[in-house]
């Protein structure tokens, strides 16, 4: 279930709760994770712009529509929703897939490898 915690620029959503709002659209995955780990395996149609990456090339990412940041446990994620809500973004915009792509896979939600989307 959707959820904010004091303090933090965006909200925790789980990859079930991702896949239903990629589904009715207006939203995108942006990956953080490191090249190898997204070549392992991604969520279908994902964007990857690595963490550290999110405040110099900022301008990459989508300008409307809902930022679902997704990494492996959260925590990279997290940190990219606030680099992106410190550049501007709107805090309703901004979504961290909390049990990250492990979830996603287990969920059974579409998935590619290699570096494309």
């Amino acid at each position: 279930m959707a959820r904010q915690v004091e303090g933090e620029p965006y909200t925790r959503i789980t990859s079930l709760e991702a896949s239903e709002m990629l589904k009715e659209g207006d939203a995108t995955v942006i990956d953080v994770r490191n090249p190898e780990e997204y070549a392992e395996g991604h969520v279908q149609g994902a964007q990857w712009l690595p963490v550290d990456d999110v405040i110099p090339r900022y301008d990459e990412l989508p300008t409307e529509g809902k930022l679902l940041f997704i990494c492996m446990v959260g925590a990279r994620s997290g940190l990219a929703a606030e680099y992106a809500a410190a550049m501007g973004a709107g805090e309703d915009r901004l979504y961290n897939i909390d049990d990250g792509t492990p979830g996603w896979i287990q969920a059974n939600l579409p998935i590619s490898t290699g570096m494309d989307k």
